[in-house]
């Protein structure tokens, strides 16, 4: 049999021996549309992929190209987004509507093809259009390719466990609602573990999600957070959890007992199944880092039952942080830290060739004329500019084809106003409140390097903002609270072994420092995964030029790319 140890420096890469195996065209069918189900006392009509909640898990290895022909027969425009996918030279298919691409009109299809270059692990794919990811969602696996193995003990089995949110109406209304009153999004009614609420939420005795132990093995657990507006504390009773890779990046191995992940994150885990013969609940909640702020104050759980336990036992409850435990869910984040000379660990650029420094917060705008808004309405913003999605054309189309009007190239490189960031005292300061609009980006030079300090700000209170890059990984070199500052926490960084990520979670009234290498052509949106935060401008982009080769240059758009 085939023997799996931890990465080590004795041990470089222990590969099989044998012959990689080729790479593969993998290829699926989605079916986008309306499905009746019945959920917490309630039937209602979700829109969803194949008929399934969540969609299909699609597994490849390394290498192998994924063609998913997309059909959209659903009532709404949609769009799916490959959700740490680098697309290597494949930007097309990144899937951010009004982005990379104009969204897919109901009755009509796209098919997205790209290659799986350099990654390994858990990443999943969403809607990427309004609230439509609340239910058009799924786990996508990352094999390393044949011939090579992981960098921990290989499990007995993988898990895909998918955290989800729940409203019991339609959730495309939710935000409709929301932008048309100015007002925060109704809240969910429950927190599901792949599709299922669990017994705690009413006539929902027999929908858990249920998986079976030996007792003695390992299982590798992937478990994403595809809710939509909230982190989440995990934790399974009784049982140690070992972390092994975050967004689809190995780890140094972590032991915890609570796994806390933003949405958008992932997290790998190994469970050895070494307690007495029983039933353990595995349990999520909500990690709440807003104070004052309503939320869904509830708990999802399944159950992981041993082989041989009899059906009458009652599961062991785990003891479930508070949910406002901001040192537990610090702890987590920040002790996480990458695989040096694993697979495809990347070593930190050390020059940087653009610095910035990017607040992040909400705000207010005012109401438009002749709508139901009253009062000013919630809006968002990065360096007091509100991003502004373009309506005629997508931004990879303007990029490709040097389209001007669509976007500008004067995002700010620092706050275009300059204040005590984290201080809540500032709220009634009417410049910083109201932020211009604007569809503002970066533009950067193929193969540079870019150092992006997230500030985050005070004002309508203090959250944790989770920030995701599209196309890119980044090294996160230093994450803290309070305002930045440059001479004493530019010593905090960790050039040595850093965790690498698609999506970090900011702290609340804090910062964290990260850096990427700027080495794809193309049009990649920076947005928070919050995802009320994007319609309302927290968003801007990064316009990477082409290289001086044919092979760092942006191919022509496909022919069946949407219009809009």
């Amino acid at each position: 049999m085939e023997r799996h140890f931890f990465f080590s420096a004795c041990a470089l890469l222990l590969l099989a021996a044998s012959t990689a195996s080729p790479a593969r065209i993998v290829e699926h069918k989605f079916y986008v549309q309306n499905l009746t189900v019945n959920k917490l006392c309630n039937t209602q009509i979700i829109t969803a992929v194949n008929g399934r909640l969540p969609g299909p898990t699609i597994r490849v290895q390394e290498g192998d190209t994924l063609l998913v022909h997309v059909f959209n027969k659903s009532p709404y425009n949609l769009s799916i987004h490959w959700h740490g996918v680098f697309q290597r030279l494949s930007g097309w298919a990144d899937g951010p509507s009004m982005i990379t691409q104009c969204p897919i009109r109901p009755g009509c299809k796209y098919i997205y093809k790209f290659t799986i270059i350099d990654q390994e692990g858990t990443l999943w794919w969403h809607a990427h259009v309004s609230f439509l990811r609340a239910t058009v969602y799924g786990a996508l696996i990352i094999r390393p390719r044949g011939g090579h193995s992981y960098p921990f003990p290989m499990p007995y089995k993988e898990v895909p466990i998918l955290l989800g949110e729940w409203w019991n109406t339609n959730v495309f209304d939710v935000e409709k609602l929301a932008v048309a009153t100015g007002a925060a999004p109704n809240l969910s009614i429950a927190y599901t573990i792949n599709g299922w609420p669990g017994d705690l939420y009413p006539c929902s005795e027999n929908q858990m999600y249920k998986l079976k132990l030996l007792q003695g093995r390992t299982y590798l657990l992937r478990i994403i957070n595809a809710a939509l507006n909230h982190e989440l504390f995990f934790k399974i009773a009784n049982h140690k959890l070992t972390v092994v890779s975050i967004d689809a990046r190995y780890t140094q191995p972590y032991v915890t007992n609570v796994v806390v992940t933003a949405p958008g994150q992932t997290v790998d885990v190994l469970l050895t199944a070494d307690q007495p013969v029983g039933s353990y609940y595995m349990a999520a909640t909500a990690y709440a880092s807003a104070d004052g702020v309503l939320f869904d104050n509830t708990t999802t759980r399944g159950v992981l039952a041993y082989d041989g336990a009899p059906s009458s036992t009652t599961p062991l409850m785990p003891v479930l942080p508070d949910f406002n435990d901001t040192p537990t869910a610090h702890k987590f984040y920040s002790n996480l830290t990458g695989l040096v000379g694993g697979p495809h660990w990347e070593p930190v650029p050390l020059k940087v060739d653009h610095e910035m420094l990017v607040t992040i917060g909400l705000g207010l705008e005012p109401c438009p004329a002749n709508t139901s808004c009253k009062g000013p309405k919630l809006s968002a913003s990065m360096n007091n500019v509100s991003f502004v999605r373009p309506t005629s054309l997508s931004m990879l189309q303007a990029f490709f084809f040097n389209v001007n009007g669509v976007y500008t190239t004067d995002f700010p490189i620092k706050p275009t106003i300059e204040f005590d960031y984290t201080n809540a005292s500032i709220n009634n300061n009417i410049p910083m409140l109201f932020a211009p609009k604007g569809t503002k980006v970066t533009k950067v030079k193929f193969n540079s390097t870019v150092e992006i300090i997230f500030q985050n700000t005070a004002i309508l209170g203090v959250e944790n903002h989770p920030m995701h890059l599209h196309g890119f990984d980044f090294h996160v070199l230093a994450q803290g609270f309070g305002n930045y500052n440059l001479a004493i926490d530019r010593k905090k960084h960790n050039f040595i072994n850093p965790q690498m990520r698609n999506t970090i979670a900011v702290p609340a009234g804090g910062w964290a420092v990260t850096r990427f290498t700027a080495n794809n052509p193309g049009v990649w949106v920076l947005h928070c995964h919050l995802d009320m935060h994007l319609p309302l401008g927290l968003a801007t982009a990064f316009v990477v030029e082409n290289g001086p080769t044919p092979e760092t240059t942006l191919p022509p758009p496909p022919v069946d790319l949407p219009q809009c």
